[in-house]
């Protein structure tokens, strides 16, 4: 087996924070000012001649930020890391590319290093675009002659040919991330580390980016690649890490670790929606529960079953009704969408009181994993209720087409075809 190109071993990152106590009694009174301040100076100043960190406040606190992450990528893998904000994605970047060192374990590195961490990351605000590209490459360890050969390339991917000799700290930072990029990404580094600085750049160059990255990798070099958009992961990585905490949580194919990560991200609720704060409309009709019905015991939705979603409404007076019912997968994209609505001529009028509205979707074409659902009801016209994330129901595989075996778990959405094969 090949030797890995990236080894984490019981990786960590420690910072220390200070905090400014508060006195108990509400007050302060001037001796505490002063002796909390000869403390302070003093703890600063032995700090700063035994080379430590200074910290502000007079409470120090040793703060986490990576703690025990052990893992390998492999020469030519696309690895996406993905986590909340504050889960130590960046920290871990950083640590990789040699940008800080870490606490405790030790990363191995064998193969060059380029970075795109930040928007202009190596560059020098006072030199050209065309200073800049020969700069970054000499500090990825390129020559002259590299580099040169790479020119043409870098420059027509950045589009920046009017202002190659204008200083960089005039660039727009959709500017200076699509230069940043180009230099990264032809410059041939074994190892190419990219955070979410793509979102920068609009959606033309951040297709652009990604069909790059694809490129790369199919080229023999690593990828890491971290994101918040789970759709630009799972078409761009075969393997992903994911952290929680600033720890590893999970480790292996993209579509496992980002089914976990969403379907702890998504706040699972039991549709029960009678004290539920977080809805607008006027409330001339409101859903009070959604409930979910499959086939067999309770709770058991399959696809290729005939799935009921149920809504159960206080109305406030005699009205006209539009009732609809999106679906979302875990990564909060929409799915498909079902209504009775007046604009397809079927308006509900229903009088006040408790009213049961039930949709019934036969042959459920959705493969294995969590949905949830929004629920949006117009009075008359007017908004009177909509609630978002209203629901989750969980859909285990079943024998869609009806043929003994269970489609594939990444199939996404299933549907019935019909396939012609010419003679």
């Amino acid at each position: 087996m090949a030797q890995p190109i990236i080894s984490v071993e019981n990786l960590g990152k420690s910072y220390l924070i200070g905090h400014q106590s508060n006195s108990a009694e509400g007050y302060t009174a001037l001796r505490d000012v002063v002796g909390r301040t000869v403390k302070d100076v003093g703890r600063k100043a032995y700090d700063m001649v035994r080379g430590r960190q200074i910290i502000q406040g007079d409470e120090v606190e040793e703060f986490w930020a990576l703690k025990d992450v052990s893992f390998e990528v492999q020469p030519g893998e696309v690895l996406g890391i993905i986590g909340r904000n504050g889960a130590g994605k960046s920290t871990l970047l950083k640590l990789l590319s040699r940008i800080t060192e870490p606490t405790e374990g030790r990363v191995t590195l064998r193969g060059r290093v380029a970075s795109l961490l930040e928007v202009g990351t190596g560059f020098h605000p006072e030199l050209t675009g065309r200073e800049n590209i020969f700069l970054n490459g000499a500090i990825l360890g390129m020559t002259r002659a590299e580099i040169k050969r790479k020119f043409d390339e870098i420059v027509d991917f950045a589009g920046v040919e009017k202002f190659l000799d204008t200083p960089v700290k005039r660039y727009s930072s959709g500017m200076y991330v699509r230069l940043a990029f180009a230099v990264a990404a032809h410059l041939e580094p074994e190892i190419l580390v990219v955070d979410e600085v793509l979102a920068v750049g609009d959606l033309e160059f951040q297709k652009k980016c990604l069909g790059k990255m694809k490129d790369v990798a199919a080229g023999g070099r690593t990828v890491l690649f971290v994101s918040h958009n789970m759709l630009a992961i799972q078409s761009l990585c075969n393997v992903c890490v994911g952290l929680k905490g600033g720890r590893l949580f999970e480790i292996g194919p993209t579509s496992e670790v980002i089914a976990s990560y969403n379907a702890a991200s998504l706040s699972l609720v039991d549709g029960n929606l009678s004290n539920r704060q977080d809805r607008k409309g006027n409330g001339d009709a409101k859903v009070l529960r959604v409930d979910f019905g499959g086939e067999g015991r309770t709770g058991d939705i399959r696809s290729g079953i005939t799935l009921s979603i149920t809504l159960m409404l206080d109305v406030r007076s005699e009205v006209t009704l539009d009732v609809h019912v999106g679906i979302r997968d875990t990564c909060d994209m929409p799915i498909s969408h079902i209504a009775i609505s007046t604009v397809k001529g079927e308006g509900l009028r229903v009088g006040a009181g408790a009213r049961e509205v039930s949709f019934e979707i036969p042959r459920l074409p959705l493969c294995k994993g969590v949905y949830s659902v929004n629920v949006f009801v117009t009075a008359n016209g007017e908004i009177a209720d909509w609630v978002q994330n209203a629901a989750t129901f969980d859909v285990n595989a079943g024998d869609f087409f009806d043929s003994g075996k269970l489609p594939p778990s990444d199939a996404g959405f299933l549907m019935e075809h019909k396939v012609t094969v010419s003679q």
